[in-house]
């Protein structure tokens, strides 16, 4: 099992994504971006 904490589950991949699009310039909306890094920092601060 890769991690049983949700919030740095979500905090990888969003960084995964981040990495992805500065590197190779492909084209991710900001609004998913946003999101994925808001519901991350949510599931980190209520510990899940």
């Amino acid at each position: 099992m890769i991690t049983r904490n949700i919030g740095m589950l979500l905090l990888a991949i969003y960084l995964i994504l981040l990495g992805i699009v500065q590197l190779a310039g492909i084209a991710i909306p900001g609004i998913v971006l946003g999101l994925l890094a808001l519901i991350a920092g949510i599931f980190i601060l209520l510990g899940k």
